[in-house]
């Protein structure tokens, strides 16, 4: 069986990998020059297995008008037609019940992504700046609290090793935390959770795929078309035409112009989120830290600190890069200054696309059009659920044969 798929990044390569242990033929096309150039490329670095919380809340609606105020150092907003199309639909996930169904359903996803890492881990040999860190997600309001309790016991109800720790039981955790300039009354500590590299992970997969597995890279190439004969995807068009029995889109936000030919519309909007890459300093974290109000995110990876955060709304616009670049970096210097070296010139500065569906669930599995598959709509979870709904897709491609 010949499946091809579209994208190589973090979703791409993953759902690859479990096409060809399955028996399949597998073709990868990339329109960048290389893998893992876009939305995996600087990503957080975080594998967050306990961190699931759905994006859409009811608590999310309050916050509303602070956001369309341009109040929120971590969000900004430029409504147009798409966004408010999108926002219906977000808006009616934002019920105690769905937010509640869309967490476990979530959480359930990203528990079997970090057992199915775990069995990979024992397949392959390269360094992806993989470590069992811990996660601490840093509480600086009452309501914070009140909310991470909640959450906190629904996941512990279900089976994560999550627990909600006082300031002073943080710090012991973490010593580092004693030097961030920030209020912390608690945090909720998941020690299972674990970082990694995001693109080292991709360039070695290629790697592996392309010795130890029937998988082919076409990197430069981009997919015009998907081809359909009968009702039925055959294949897609590149620089030329290439057949298949199967197409799986794995295009993150990018899937959704070549979707619209075929009537599929996967209803995800690209958040922006972003990134640099520092060296280690005298007080950075060992453990993973996510500053739940400044929403920003500290991983040590190797010798480095990658610093993410930030979720602009703003359609595919990224001429404000370089001031939001510079904002995340002034919000984590004025935090936690001596978390990192803030002086060095080269920060690697990076600005990507979350690929975010109203529900946050991703579209992980077959289409109404036979013989198209997607794995797409992670939103800020990609690097967390790609074992996971990599899986679930070659799964399906294969039994709906």
């Amino acid at each position: 069986m010949h499946v091809v798929v579209l994208g190589a990044g973090v979703i791409g390569v993953s759902t690859a990998y479990y096409l060809a242990e399955l028996g399949c033929r597998v073709t990868v096309v990339e329109r960048a020059d290389d893998v893992a150039r876009a939305t995996s490329y600087a990503n957080g670095g975080q594998l967050s297995y306990s961190f699931t919380e759905s994006l859409a809340t009811p608590g999310f609606i309050m916050k509303i008008p602070a956001l369309l105020l341009g109040r929120d150092i971590g969000a900004r907003i430029r409504m147009s037609p798409q966004l408010m199309h999108w926002g219906v639909r977000f808006l009616t996930q934002c019920t105690s019940k769905r937010a509640r169904t869309n967490s476990l359903t979530l959480l359930k996803t990203a528990r079997r992504s970090q057992h199915l890492m775990s069995k990979l881990r024992q397949t392959i040999s390269f360094d992806f700046a993989f470590r069992p860190a811990g996660k601490l997600v840093l509480l600086a309001t009452d309501e914070e609290v009140r909310t991470a309790e909640n959450s906190t016991a629904l996941k512990r109800k279900h089976g994560s090793d999550v627990e909600l720790l006082s300031a002073s039981e943080a710090t012991s955790v973490e010593p580092a935390l004693a030097a961030l300039d920030m209020p912390i009354k608690a945090a909720v500590y998941s020690r299972g959770d674990e970082v990694g590299d995001a693109r080292k992970f991709v360039v070695g997969m290629r790697k592996y795929l392309e010795h130890q597995q029937d998988v082919t890279f076409h990197v430069g190439m981009s997919a015009n078309r998907l081809i359909r004969k009968d009702g039925r995807i055959v294949g897609v068009h590149c620089d030329e035409s290439i057949n298949a029995d199967a197409v799986v889109v794995c295009l993150g936000i990018w899937s959704r112009d070549l979707l619209r030919d075929v009537g599929v519309d996967p209803h995800i909007y690209p958040v922006r989120g972003y990134s640099v890459t520092l060296p280690i300093s005298t007080a950075s974290p060992s453990v993973s830290v996510t500053a739940l109000r400044e929403r920003f995110v500290f991983s040590r990876l190797n010798d480095t600190i990658r610093i993410a955060g930030f979720a602009d709304f703003k359609g595919f616009d990224n001429r404000d890069d370089e001031d939001r670049v510079g904002a995340l970096v002034n919000t984590a210097r004025r935090v936690a200054p001596h978390a990192a070296d803030y002086d060095i010139e080269d920060q690697h500065p990076w600005g990507g696309f979350r690929p975010m569906t109203p529900s946050g669930q991703p579209h992980a599995g077959r289409t109404n059009v036979e013989g198209l598959f997607l794995n797409t709509g992670h939103g800020m979870l990609g690097w967390t659920l790609a074992c996971a709904t990599g899986k679930a897709t070659a799964d399906a491609v294969v039994h709906a044969r």
